[in-house]
């Protein structure tokens, strides 16, 4: 393709008017990669890319600060599905409960149940072990 001058003060105008690449290379009957290149050629002032970066993507997100109860879960506030690990006396008034999810089958969340089982498994899970009160096999 040829840019005569007609055609180079036509893309400047439209250029300048803020029509964008597309349209005036359909105008001109060329692509907008050579309108782009001739603008860029001829000096024209640059624009923003048309591609914008969503807020969201252009700044990493941060994980949300956990919550922080003072007084934790009470054995009202307790229900299905939450982690039963007891904080403090339950004789004092801060006495709360862990609340996280719990490990189904389990009354404690992850952590916890590593607290609370030797490899995470209940004790009755494994049977019955050195006890000298259970019956012997022979």
């Amino acid at each position: 393709m040829s840019w005569t001058p007609e055609k180079i003060e036509l893309l400047t105008s439209l250029w300048n008017q803020g029509w964008t690449t597309a349209r005036i290379g359909e105008e001109l009957g060329v692509g907008k990669n050579a309108v782009v290149g001739k603008a860029h050629r001829l000096g024209l002032p640059k624009r923003p890319s048309p591609i914008q970066r969503r807020a969201e993507d252009a700044e990493p997100k941060k994980a949300p600060a956990p919550k922080v109860q003072s007084k934790g879960i009470s054995i009202y506030d307790l229900g299905p599905g939450m982690c039963r690990w007891p904080f403090g006396d339950p004789g004092d008034e801060d006495f709360h409960f862990c609340g996280k999810k719990n490990i189904p089958g389990k009354p404690y969340c992850d952590e916890h149940c590593a607290a609370a089982y030797l490899n995470g498994k209940s004790p009755r899970d494994d049977g019955p072990r050195n006890n000298p009160h259970a019956p012997r096999k022979h």
